[in-house]
Formats: structure tokens, sequence, C-alpha cells
């Protein structure tokens, strides 16, 4: 965290842990980078559960660090789009990292089909995989975008 415009420690790795070392930011990065959602709705039905007062503490702190925004902050709060910043799509290689770490543990038969696509796709060549997933959600925030100035016209 940062106290008084320093960091704690001037150790990166503590830096990072700080920010993102709690598993909710990363499966709220998770969840905006390899399944698209965007609303508080869309983070709350995640299979993991979060809670509402952590969740929006999370939200809060990702939308300071600068890994997240929202699309229109001025918006009624029920209907805010959340999507990833180039500094939060920066934690997608993170992302792949920790998944490949585990996901030979847990068995194909508890796996959906995305998960099982994802997984062919991570160790079929997990850079093109990270690359790709980069430009589609990037695209995505462009069409959401989009969609915002289209409403608002």
């Amino acid at each position: 965290m940062i106290i008084n415009d320093t960091f704690k420690s001037t150790c990166a790795i503590a830096v990072s842990t700080d920010l993102l070392g709690d598993k909710w930011s990363l499966l709220i990065l998770r969840d905006m980078l390899l399944h698209r959602k965007s609303t508080y709705k869309d983070f709350l039905n995640s299979r993991e559960k979060i809670a509402t007062n952590i969740l929006a503490n999370r939200l809060k702190n990702l939308r300071e660090a600068g890994y997240i925004a929202k699309l229109d902050p001025d918006g009624p709060k029920i209907k805010t789009v959340y999507f990833a910043t180039s500094k939060g799509i920066d934690t997608l290689p993170l992302i792949i990292e920790l998944y490949k770490l585990s996901i030979n543990d847990l068995p194909e038969s508890i796996l959906d089909e995305s998960q099982l696509t994802i997984k062919a796709q991570i160790a079929e060549d997990s850079a093109s995989f990270i690359s790709t997933r980069r430009e589609k959600y990037i695209e995505f925030v462009d069409q959401l975008k989009s969609q915002l100035i289209a409403k608002q016209k």
C-alpha cells in the first residue's frame, strides 16, 4: 500500500503483493481479462462467491491503484461498467503463470468447457494465448466504450 506518497518497501515484489496479493483482486482481474466480466453483478456471480463488502473494497482498491477504471464514472452506480486499464491488462501473464501452477492438479472431470478450452490453449502456446487474449480484451473494451457513446447520443 501507499503511505504518504511512498511505498512501505523498496522491494518490487513486496509492492506487487501489497497491490495484488489477495486472491479477490486477482480473481476480479481474471474475470475481466479471461471471462469479460464488467459489472458488479457479474463479479458477484463468479463461482468463488465473493462477499459484497469485499467486492466493493477490492474494486475501489484496484481503481485507486490504476488497474481498473469505470467506463462511466458519473453514471448510475447500479449500471457501472468496469474495465481493466493497460496496467490491469499487464497482469495477464501473472494470472496465466498462476493458472499454470495448479491447473494440472485439478481433475478435468470438474472443469467446464471454457476451462478445458483455456487449459488446452495455454498448454499449446501460453505466449500466443496471452497475446490473443490481450488483443481481444482491448477490442471488448473498445466495444463497451462505443456502446456507451451510442447511448449518450
